[in-house]
């Protein structure tokens, strides 16, 4: 059995401490997490049994029942969609929460069962439906439907338009009836959950390796200790003293076990100095310190109203260690608002002017350089109006022809598409007599992509109205007159052909092919138009950086629609190599295309996108930009932001057909980074090419990246953006990587990197909900970083560093004292010293500075992003700041031990009537000493005052004192031995007990401020250049972080410079003055500012 020094509870009530605060907070997430769980696993369903609907819940959904689903309820298993309001047994969803497509997309029911619209009659259904295991992905399902008609069975095919996935949402659709084929887990949104991978910050990884080095130094104090002993004890007179003889037992007790059990108790006696709170200090500051992000209304964004979000506290102080930054380009660098710009017809390139289409080149019979402006379709139906105009002249016979190039353009843009109207809306207007003066944005339209609503609107603002779908009929209005196009199938776009087709029987019978895609799919199927001018028109559109899809069509005969049809159905109703056959089948339709044009849409920048970029730059961070555009498009917006510029040398490497060829190219680039004697270097760099790239040639590639300061990814897939990341995470330098996206192709990439940050746009919340921080725009990512990221590095790397620094404090005078009590294993403190030393006496205001300190102004560091590279690199966490604090607390240490000593130690008898100080006193000195020097070194440490750090600061001595006064002036009943009864109003009560407390907290303090005005005179870094010299022309005196009142300097008296030196700053004397001009926010309206600002100064 082991004589512990210390009693049970004062080693281990510091651990249930940690452990309890721990499993609140962590049983508080599951609770949460619980309570979602039964919300959405208890919500009420309407299942058809026994001819009625019954109320379940949703968990009791088992797979055949049939679910009736009312409008804006969310789908609660995987449904096919059986039936609907409509006849033609259609609906609309909204699927924001999987995919993050915010648009309405369509599902349709199979026509024998789209009928049965009542609960008695889909009670008398008969059908056997046959699908695929579950799959996890979101937009393939294969399967057939069997049913039972007066005793003929009835074979249709199932699709991905026939599935209602659980988690999407029924919109403009009163109800829908579906039956369940998927539940629980084998829903594909349940197959969709990703455990997230638990990141872990720099900070944790540092402290880990700092435990270790401490738990090595608990180990070597023991064993010495031990060893020294036993080395003691070899004088008899000191094994056994006449005072303290040794019992039977013990002389013949082992030695080998004697041993161990002495090595163990000096474990238990120095274990103090592995400091086991600071994992709940760290918790807890990284808790509170997150609501600080949401709070700063610099991060707020008022059109939207959102504010930014955090979802994983764990990683703030991993913003001030980003070295590499992944973005998205649409939706996150642009606004993700497509409007119509310019198109390309039959070869004559148009631009929209004011909601007219103006010719940039000559039309026939048109003088050259003159602008010829298209109002709208009925402008041109109006050929004397074209004869008379002065603005456009040409023959009634070019005029016919060019009425019917753009009419057949522009009702290609209207029927190539899924858009849906609100059903409310087309009833008003379906078969109304259509004015011309009829505003397309009366009409509101939803589409499952931005670039197809603004063509549709842009079509109908120049005559041709897409105005809704009537079962198989899309109707459309031309100048005012209702056509009715019989939709006979759509080819669904993939990102394999991209590109999508529609089929559809013209009102005089013909059978009319409608493609729509990128050039690069489109161009090399055309065998007609004028495809050479097209091409250079959409690479001119793509310079601009605007968004380009080409449209053609082609035109069936009886025979060929026929064969057509045939062989869609086969493929269709394929239970096995579905997607291979309809493949097969899109490419054998989509080709021998007339080619119609090409449109440009723009997607505009976001507010000071540009700015932000260079500003990362300046900070030292490398930005690569992911995108799934066209390269022309993608190094065109990436001119425009900033994230490529002028004086780069940009690199390519585009359209690579082998490994070989790949590898040539990478030597080159390679030897042209070596020679150019350019300071920077720009990489664009295609999906394909990257895919050969990272297969063969890694370790070449990121090479070649690493030495350049921008790069461009265009037509990524999103496991290439995941994949790219993590290249670059487990290169040898091991960089930080920030993510940043807005759509739910960006959440792999948003997982991937160390730090993830969604941007609540408009593609959904699937990236902000799966993200670490989500954020409104990208501009907020600067002062995210370059503040907040640079506030909570420096906050929580002293915060690690003084919880070492003051156990060391703590535990060294314990051994020291045994060198003076013969290695007894005699405890220096008292065992409620020893239990509340962390938990009450120094754990407040090293909590209170991790979570209020601004060593630097925030302006300050918002406006000089270099600022940033100070503390890259995990510097302030290095060994050598390690060794310095840990060097710091023992010097410290010793000082407290023999200073109490030998000021004390050798006259016992310092009492005025002659009392002697004891055992219990003595360590009482070396703990009060110890108390104040910890508490003013962390006073030391703080730049920014505020009344709650002087609160904690004072207060945390002042409640010191307080507590051992009544702890030891008072016999508690409670107590079986009370050592120190009366000890501290005695060792009070002496003058020299104060003197020595004195001189040796000022001699401590000392040697540190000698330290730091050392370093600042002679090496000052840059924040602390900062702290000290003006960095704003605005700023009114020589402090960035502490300014006083106009006509008194900073160097007024040696308190001022003293505090100049220090780097400190009290919010009473701070005076901001910040022109107009500063970047990025002219105003500092954030929370983490406490102090009172002048809003006439702000």
């Amino acid at each position: 059995m082991i004589d512990t020094p210390t009693s049970p509870v004062t080693s281990g009530l510091p651990l249930f401490f940690v452990i309890t605060v721990t499993a609140i907070k962590q049983g508080y997430e599951d609770w949460l997490r619980h309570i979602s769980d039964n919300e959405v696993n208890g919500a009420p369903v309407y299942v058809v049994r026994s001819g009625g609907l019954v109320t379940t819940r949703s968990k009791n959904i088992r797979v055949g029942d049939i679910v009736r689903v009312a409008k804006n309820e969310i789908f609660p298993a995987d449904l096919v969609l059986l039936s609907s309001d409509r006849l033609d047994g259609s609906c609309h969803v909204t699927t924001a929460s999987l995919d993050g497509e915010t648009n309405l997309k369509t599902h349709v029911a199979v026509p024998e069962t789209a009928v049965l619209q009542t609960v008695a009659n889909l009670d008398t259904l008969i059908a056997v439906v046959e699908c695929q295991q579950p799959e996890a992905d979101l937009y393939r399902f294969m399967g057939r439907m069997t049913i039972t008609q007066q005793m003929e069975e009835i074979v249709r095919p199932l699709g991905p338009e026939s599935l209602l996935l659980r988690g999407a949402r029924l919109k403009n659709t009163k109800e829908i009836f579906g039956v369940a084929v998927y539940t629980g887990m084998e829903t594909k949104m349940a197959l969709n959950y990703k455990s997230k991978s638990q990141k872990r910050s720099a900070v944790e990884k540092s402290m880990n390796t700092f435990l270790i080095i401490y738990l090595i130094i608990l180990i070597s104090e023991a064993i010495i200790s031990t060893i020294l002993k036993y080395t003691w004890q070899a004088e008899e007179k000191w094994d056994e003293p006449w005072y303290n003889q040794k019992t039977e037992h013990q002389r013949n007790s082992s030695k080998i076990l004697k041993f161990i059990s002495d090595f163990l108790a000096f474990l238990v006696l120095y274990n103090f100095i592995i400091p086991i709170s600071l994992y709940v200090t760290v918790e807890l500051q990284k808790f509170l310190g997150s609501f600080f992000i949401g709070w700063d209304l610099d991060l707020y964004h008022e059109e939207s109203d959102e504010k930014a979000q955090v979802n994983t506290s764990d990683l703030n102080e991993e913003l001030g260690q980003v070295e590499y930054v992944f973005t998205d380009k649409t939706g996150t660098l642009t606004e993700n608002e497509m409007q119509f710009r310019e198109c390309s017809i039959n070869g004559t390139k148009y631009q929209e002017i004011n909601g007219r289409l103006v010719s940039e080149g000559p039309t026939p019979d048109s003088s050259e350089g003159n602008l010829s402006y298209l109002t709208s379709l009925s402008h041109l139906n109006n050929l004397s109006h074209l004869a008379t105009s002065s603005s456009f002249r040409t023959s009634p016979e070019n005029g016919t022809e060019l009425i019917k190039e753009h009419d057949l353009f522009f009702k290609a843009v209207s029927l190539c598409h899924t858009v849906q109207i609100s059903s409310v809306q087309t009833d008003s207007i379906g078969d109304g007599p259509w004015q011309s003066s009829f505003a397309p944005a009366q009409l509101e339209y939803y589409a499952s992509s931005p670039d197809e609503k603004a063509l549709v609107e842009a079509a109908a603002r120049f005559g041709i109205v897409f105005v809704g779908n009537s079962g198989e009929i899309m109707e459309v209005k031309t100048l005012g007159k209702l056509e009715r196009y019989k939709l006979l199938h759509i080819l669904e776009f993939d990102p394999d052909r991209r590109r999508m087709s529609v089929i559809v029987q013209a009102p005089s019978g013909e059978k009319l092919l409608f493609v729509k895609g990128a050039e690069s799919s489109i161009l090399p199927e055309c065998i007609g138009g004028e495809i050479e001018k097209t091409r250079i028109h959409v690479d001119e559109f793509a310079l601009k950086g605007l968004r380009t899809l080409c449209m053609a069509y082609r035109q069936f005969t009886s025979k060929e629609y026929e064969e057509i049809n045939r062989r869609l159905f086969e493929a269709r109703t394929a239970l096995q190599q579905r997607e291979e056959k309809l493949a097969g089948v899109f490419q054998f339709i989509e080709k021998d295309l007339i080619l119609l044009g090409a449109t440009a849409v723009e997607d505009k920048l976001q507010d000071k996108v540009r700015e932000t970029i260079e500003a990362l730059r300046m900070a030292g961070i490398k930005v690569w930009v992911l995108t799934g555009d066209k390269h022309e498009t993608a190094v065109s917006v990436s001119l425009s932001c900033g994230h490529f510029h002028r004086t780069m040398n940009i690199l390519e490497l585009l359209n690579q057909k082998s490994d070989s060829e790949c590898a040539e190219k990478l030597g080159q680039l390679a030897r042209r980074i070596r020679e150019d004697h350019v300071i920077q270097h720009g990489l664009v760099v295609d999906g394909t090419s990257l895919s050969l790239a990272l297969r063969e040639h890694e370790k070449l590639f990121m090479d070649v990246c690493r030495n350049c300061s921008a790069v461009m990814c265009c037509r990524m897939a999103p496991l290439q953006k995941a994949k790219v990341i993590r290249l670059i995470k487990i290169s040898p330098e091991k960089p930080i990587t920030l993510a940043i996206g807005d759509g739910a192709n960006d959440v792999s990439m948003i997982q991937e990197a160390h730090v993830g940050i969604g941007i609540m746009g408009k593609e959904g919340r699937q990236a902000a909900r799966n993200s670490d921080y989500a954020i409104a725009r990208f501009k907020f990512l600067s002062k995210l970083l370059f503040v907040h990221g640079h506030f909570y590095y420096i906050r929580i790397a002293t915060l690690v560093q003084y919880f070492f620094y003051k156990n060391v404090c703590f535990i060294t005078p314990q051994f020291l004292y045994q060198f003076y009590c013969l290695f007894s294993q005699q405890t220096l403190y008292d065992s409620v010293y020893l239990t509340l030393y962390n938990i009450c006496f120094t754990s407040l205001p090293i909590l209170i500075y991790s979570l209020l300190e601004q060593h630097i102004d925030p302006h300050v560091l918002q406006n000089k992003p270099t600022l940033y590279r100070d503390i890259s690199k995990n510097r302030q966490l290095s060994m050598k700041t390690f060794l310095y604090w840990t060097i710091l607390g023992f010097s410290h240490a010793f000082i407290f031990f023999f200073g109490s000593y030998f000021l004390i130690g050798k006259d016992t008898s310092l009492l005025g009537n002659g009392q002697m100080f004891g055992n219990w006193t003595f360590g009482t000195l070396v703990f009060t000493v110890m108390v104040i020097t910890v508490t003013a070194k962390m006073a030391l440490e703080t730049h920014f005052w505020t009344w709650i750090n002087h609160l904690v600061t004072w207060g945390s001595i002042l409640f010191y004192f307080v507590f051992s006064l009544f702890y030891g002036g008072i016999l508690w009943p409670f107590l079986s031995s009370q050592n120190m009864y009366f000890v501290f109003i005695q060792l009070l009560s002496s003058g020299s007990a104060w003197f020595a407390i004195i001189l040796m907290v000022v001699t401590c303090l000392f040697l540190d401020i000698v330290k730091k005005v050392f370093d600042r005179q002679f090496h000052p870094t840059n924040i602390e250049k900062a702290q000290l010299t003006e960095t704003n022309s605005s700023i009114k005196c020589l402090d960035s972080m502490c300014c006083f009142s106009e006509g008194e300097t900073a160097c007024a008296s040696v308190g001022r410079m003293l505090e100049r030196v220090i780097g400190r700053c009290s919010p009473s004397h701070v005076s901001r003055s910040w022109s107009a001009s500063d970047p990025f926010y002219t105003n500092d309206r954030s929370i983490l500012t406490l102090s009172t600002m002048d809003s006439s100064t702000c």
